[in-house]
């Protein structure tokens, strides 16, 4: 297969075989190369007294390629966007300078933010607030949606797309409220059809998300073990389940006990009841230990199991592995109870993840600034209108590419009548007012931005930890070589991320109904930064040192490496196959509720409570953040929550 692979010291896959040239490293594919491979040291290295992204910046081979369409600038925290917070974070902007521009706008509320939270914000403002009322939005990035954004392959001339972070939506019950505000803005079909199988080969059981593992339970599925487990070279085991894992390069005890959690065995003797309702006492007694201990005791896992084999994909939905999470975080998604699947509910996605359900908002919102009807077909088959987001005279205005650096009342906080935003576009700073604002952005941002924040609440966000994500999404021209190997998704333990799959698209004016082994599509690899036993903080900095250190023609090459050593022997050859490769860096990507983190403990009130009881002066906090738990369902509550305080407590 053309060379061994090790791990270094950083958990990458390396190799001294193959060449770059049997990669396709050099081949006129869709990404751009400005930085040599060996510039940047992984991890937290500096090289000649000068940061990571100092170095990026004289040389930019941190973004890589975006991609085609709407989100072609956009692919994750893109370089310009990462210099532009981590200019807060080195408080360039204080003090304010002498010569800001002020617009001379005022509005009713400015939110902070153009995520799903922002846009649920806007949405429920000009809703709730009353005709004449004016709202703005003010996001960073080139486009709105935050990590709800997608990704686009024009590849044999077929336009493929991929989520970037922010991916699945359950039904909810035909009644409730979040499924009012679903069909609100036009997603009235809930539940999604999927393309179906074609082509005379025999059908695999095929995947809606890139979460579910179909094949696992159907016998198309494998596990790949390598360097980390003594294998050289790596060795696969297909149909684990069905093998009761015979065949892997574990001690039997380690085999019986991940055979047990696979298969969903409790330990013998354990009883458990999950969580009923937020807060009572089984959420409570969750919240004060490590999701790690709580699977010790419910399936008799040893801590070694867990962290081989578990981190960090169980507990991924949280950004690290099991050791450094309350175990109520596994709960806490379950307690806003969709629909359940005896009853017709699931897991739904749309090809660009939450990118549809951002989209739709934005058309409730400004409706030129999608062309065609307020559908989910309307908006996933039609461009932005960008110069719509921020046209003179709209009711709702949202301003691209625009960092918010200070946020301060105008005098006294209980008494003061406006509130001060000053933002960065394009190498100059703005001034702009507001009689009411939400903050609708990320914890790690607004502790520094809002420059007047009690004592209380900055201290509630120190205990606000976050974790990175990479989504690198891989454009393959087919995925004949796992057909081959009898697979339709896998799962490893060493390298670049942890598993991918195979997936159905849901029919959402994507070009093909039918998907076969032949068909192009893309593969999602989500990397996280795991490194178990250290403490929750510390991990989140270490996978920002990691991945933002890593140049993109290094994670390009990780990526052929990986692929090739895996799948050579289906034929897959990196050259050939490999039609694009787009990173989706997320500096902050969830939130990691440590134990405590959700209720109220050792008499001292949770830290998200003391952001949600109540708005400080004329500013109110949103954001999934403040749920503890990363799903668009929680941001666009916690969205509702916020607006609803301003007009009840500030603008009534």
């Amino acid at each position: 297969m053309g060379g061994q692979l090790n791990i270094s010291r950083t958990g990458h896959l390396k190799s001294s075989l193959p060449e770059s040239s049997n990669l396709g490293m050099e081949a006129n594919i869709t990404r751009r190369d400005f930085l040599g491979s060996a510039l940047l040291a992984s991890g937290s290295a500096l090289l000649g007294g000068l940061a990571p992204a100092e170095l990026l910046a004289q040389n930019d081979d941190f973004t890589g390629y975006g991609g085609v369409g709407d989100y072609s600038t956009a692919n994750g925290n893109t370089l310009d966007v990462l210099e532009a917070g981590h200019a807060i974070r080195d408080r360039a902007y204080d003090p304010l300078p002498k010569d800001i521009i002020d617009t001379g706008e005022l509005y009713d509320c400015i939110v902070i933010g153009g995520g799903i939270s922002g846009l649920a914000a806007a949405l429920f403002f000009r809703r709730d607030a009353g005709a004449g009322m004016k709202c703005l939005i003010i996001e960073n990035h080139p486009i709105f949606g935050g990590e709800a954004k997608q990704n686009e392959f024009l590849v044999e001339g077929k336009r493929l797309i991929a989520h970037q972070g922010s991916a699945i939506y359950q039904v909810q019950y035909p009644h409730s409220f979040l499924a009012g505000f679903y069909e609100s803005i036009g997603l009235r079909a809930p539940r999604l059809t999927y393309q179906s199988w074609a082509g005379p080969d025999p059908e695999f059981p095929l995947s809606n998300t890139p979460y579910q593992a179909v094949g696992l339970q159907h016998g198309q599925y494998g596990f790949w073990f390598g360097a980390k487990f003594n294998q050289r070279p790596g060795m696969w085991l297909t149909d684990p389940l069905g093998k009761n894992l015979d065949g892997a390069p574990v001690s039997n005890a380690t085999r019986l006990e991940w055979l047990d959690w696979l298969k969903g065995k409790p330990a013998a003797g354990t009883k458990f009841e999950p969580p009923k309702v937020e807060g009572d006492a089984i959420s409570r007694y969750l919240d004060s230990i490590t999701l790690e201990q709580h699977y010790m005791e419910r399936f008799g896992l040893s801590r070694e199991t867990v962290r081989t084999f578990l981190s960090p994909v169980e507990g991924g939905g949280s950004g690290l592995g099991p050791d450094a999470l309350s175990a109520y975080s596994d709960y806490a998604f379950e307690m806003l109870h969709p629909l359940p699947k005896e009853d017709g509910g699931s897991d739904q996605m749309f090809p660009g993840g939450n990118a549809t359900i951002a989209r739709l908002m934005l058309k409730s919102l400004i409706p030129t600034a999608i062309n065609g009807p307020p559908s989910v077909e309307g908006v996933c088959q039609n461009r932005v209108n960008f110069a719509a987001l921020d046209a003179a005279g709209g009711a709702t205005r949202i301003r691209l590419s625009s960092t918010v650096v200070h946020v301060q009342h105008d005098g006294e906080a209980s008494k003061a009548d406006s509130v001060s935003i000053a933002y960065s576009r394009e190498g100059k700073l703005y001034r702009v007012k507001a009689r009411s604002v939400v903050m609708a952005g990320g914890s790690w941002t607004t502790k520094h931005i809002v420059k007047d924040l009690p004592q209380a609440q900055r201290q509630a966000y120190q205990q606000f930890y976050r974790s990175p994500a990479m989504m690198v999404n891989v454009a393959v021209r087919n995925w004949r070589f796992l057909y081959k190997m009898g697979m339709s998704g896998c799962r490893w333990f060493e390298g670049l991320g942890n598993y991918l799959e195979v997936c159905k698209l849901a029919l959402t004016g994507i070009e093909d109904a039918t998907i076969g082994p032949d068909s192009p599509i893309v593969l999602s690899l989500k990397v996280l930064y795991s490194y178990p036993g250290a403490a929750t903080e510390e991990q989140g900095n270490r996978g920002r040192a990691e991945m933002l250190g890593t140049s993109f023609r290094d994670y390009e090459r990780q990526v052929r490496e990986q692929f090739s050593e895996m799948f050579a022997r289906g034929g897959f050859d990196a050259r050939r196959d490999i039609a694009g490769i787009i990173l989706n860096r997320w500096g902050h990507a969830y939130l990691n509720p440590q134990p405590g983190f959700f209720f109220r403990r050792d008499g001292q009130p949770a830290p998200r409570e003391i952001l949600r009881s109540a708005p400080f002066g004329r500013v109110a906090f949103a954001n999934t953040d403040l749920a503890g738990a990363m799903d668009h369902r929680y941001s666009i509550l916690e969205a509702k929550r916020a607006v609803g305080q301003l007009l009840d407590e500030v603008l009534a």
